[in-house]
């Protein structure tokens, strides 16, 4: 769609007022709701107990699941913009659906074009909507496909009215309700069995501000629909000579659920986290309500939504972002590996090389001290012999290529000396942080399986911890993970006004690192037992990492579903205030997703056990969640 206009007025000396975009002005009212109670407004004052409300919610096929004439007057009243949610895939499979050609395009094209980031039901980790329903040219007479947790209906969101429509509804006709932008989703949050979603994905408008001011800033800002996508921001950072923070040259959002999940990105430890550019959000609540959340009004939400987790506290339309001064990213990789195929690997290379993985890691300080980012991975390359390989990008903000190379070149000089064979290239601007040709393009589903932890500084500066801690990650490697370390460091001093009060996970100030490891585990196929008994392995491996870090994190949008005590891992000790902020916005549990803020006060009731959301949701009774 095109962006719509709206019309500021610029003050010198006073705050700038700034309209809503117009798909915001459009909201709902009692005219329009008239006597389509299902789509009224809700009042929590009038809650006298939770006690009395139905223990699951519905599914196609239970007693109160709405009829077809209420899914039309819904659809009518959000002038037609209601879609039914089919599997992309079912094409595929045998049935009314099934087109041969439709099939071997979305297997052998669909990384070339937009199809799945602007698909209503897509996300792009398969295993948590159940992977009922996978694109495949082989199927066999054993292969289904069904609609599993993918969503029954679809609101394709253009105007605030319609999402105040799509909550009002869920909530009052007891419907599983989540909440879609591109997809970028790796535990299930945006799928739901039953459930109607919300999808965001094309609210698009954009809006420079070249002075802003609200609470205690002043300066120039962006106002960003919460549709936009990472690397459609770079266009408008060249048109207007700003540098805003997202998430990359990818297509994940820009300001949705990335970050409200914290979000880092190639400039955090120079500007901080996605949820510390965030000056005012617009936002539709539990209960139907539109309203703004900056620091002088619902200052509650305000905190929570930015990095107290997404599709928890109400749908973000669009986000006031800082404008920072023009940032270049430039990058330099180094690469060194050992052995390789049927090979016989002498051991003093192989201590070579993690001798040279402690050296990279100590430093990771210099990086982060000088605003930088890394990116490595350090994997098997074989499962016969001790072959190992690594591989990091280093990027620095603001630097000129000069600079980065004489930068790198102690690190190298000293994997040199550490009898390693190392492979350089001369310094490039970040691909991460520039919109290619192809930006935008090629995102496909697949199912990956991984855990995360945010290493803490203080690992990295006592010799016996550090020693302690490169061992736990190396026999993590050694058992057969994909480790993946992107350096980091957005501490409160970085995050500055207003992001350094806001809900973002603790962990972030005093990390150094964002972790991740990478379970190579083919996950389609696998039986309960087989994935219990994986997912054991894989969490045996990460307890080594947590023993070495108490009282550190995990990353809430990169993270295990199965994360033990995951509350303190993904919010710290913000949860509890975050859980009463829940609580009183959202008293009826509308909006849920797994691990967010107040989950455990549900239960999804798979019929298989595995942890997707391919099955009701209930309350749990006696949880202490909002489920209660």
């Amino acid at each position: 769609m095109r962006p719509l206009l709206v019309i500021c007025f610029f003050s010198l000396f006073v705050s700038v007022k700034c309209a809503n975009f117009a798909f915001e002005e459009d909201q709902l009212t009692e005219d329009h709701i008239g006597n389509f109670s299902a789509i009224g407004f809700g009042d929590a004052s009038t809650i006298v107990s939770l006690d009395d409300e139905p223990e699951c919610r519905e599914y196609p096929g239970s007693s109160n699941w709405p009829l077809e004439e209420e899914w039309s007057q819904l659809n009518q009243s959000l002038g037609g913009a209601l879609i039914k949610g089919v599997p992309p895939a079912v094409v595929c499979y045998d049935g009314p659906l099934k087109d041969v050609d439709a099939c071997t395009a979305l297997v052998r094209n669909s990384s070339m074009n937009r199809f799945y980031i602007n698909n209503p039901v897509t996300v792009l980790s398969e295993w948590g909507e159940g992977d009922t329903c996978h694109a495949t040219l082989e199927t066999t007479a054993e292969d289904t496909c069904t609609q599993g947790a993918f969503p029954v209906f679809v609101i394709n969101a253009t105007t605030a009215r319609q999402i105040q429509i799509g909550v009002n509804f869920a909530r009052n006709r007891n419907l599983r309700l989540v909440i879609k932008n591109t997809g970028h989703d790796f535990v299930g949050r945006a799928t739901g069995l039953g459930s109607l979603s919300i999808w965001t994905h094309y609210l698009k408008d954009f809006q420079y501000l070249p002075e802003y001011q609200v609470g205690e800033y002043k300066g120039k800002a962006g106002r960003v629909g919460a549709g936009i996508e990472s690397w459609e921001m770079f266009s408008q950072m060249d048109k207007y000579n700003v540098t805003f923070v997202v998430a990359g040259s990818y297509t994940v959002g820009a300001y949705g659920g990335w970050m409200a999940g914290g979000g880092h990105s190639a400039l955090a430890s120079k500007y901080g986290l996605g949820a510390d550019q965030v000056l005012s959000l617009q936002v539709v609540t539990a209960d139907g309500r539109f309203v703004t959340a900056d620091p002088e009004q619902n200052t509650d939400l305000f905190y929570a939504l930015r990095g107290g987790g997404g599709s928890t506290f109400g749908v973000v339309t669009s986000a006031v972002v800082k404008a920072h001064p023009y940032t270049t990213v430039l990058a330099t990789s180094i690469s060194f590996s050992t052995g390789g195929t049927n090979v016989t690997v002498d051991p003093q290379d192989i201590e070579n090389f993690w001798k040279g993985f402690d050296l990279y890691h100590e430093f990771g300080k210099r990086i982060v001290d000088n605003g930088g980012t890394s990116y490595s991975y350090v994997s098997r390359m074989t499962s016969t012999n001790d072959s190992y390989s690594f591989t990091t990008d280093v990027e620095l903000p603001n630097v000129s290529e000069e600079y980065l190379s004489a930068f790198v070149q102690p690190l190298l000089d000293d994997l040199q000396a550490a009898g390693l064979n190392v492979t350089t290239r001369a310094p490039y601007p970040a691909t991460n942080w520039i919109a290619s040709a192809r930006a935008g393009i090629g995102d496909t589903p697949s199912s990956s399986r991984f855990a995360s932890r945010l290493l803490p500084r203080a690992n990295f500066e006592d010799p016996e911890l550090f020693q302690a801690t490169q061992l736990a990650l190396r026999q993590s490697v050694e058992d057969g993970y994909r480790f993946h370390g992107i350096h980091l460091q957005p501490t409160l001093a970085v995050a500055g006004y207003p992001g350094a009060s806001n809900a973002a996970n603790p962990a972030f100030r005093r990390a150094i690192m964002h972790a991740d490891l990478f379970d190579n585990t083919a996950i389609r196929g696998l039986s309960p037992t087989a994935w219990n008994e994986t997912h054991a392995l894989l969490a045996r491996a990460m307890d080594r990492w947590r023993a070495l870090t108490p009282g550190a994190g995990a990353y809430f949008n990169e993270c295990d579903v199965e994360e033990p005590e995951w509350q303190q891992a993904f919010f710290g000790d913000k949860y509890e205030g975050l859980l009463r902020i829940k609580r009183d916005r959202d008293p009826w549990g509308v909006f849920y997703a797994p691990t967010t803020v107040g989950s455990e006060g549900w239960v999804v009731r798979t019929a298989d056990g595995m942890p997707t959301q391919n099955g009701l949701l209930c309350r749990v009774r006696d949880a202490g969640g909002e489920g209660k």
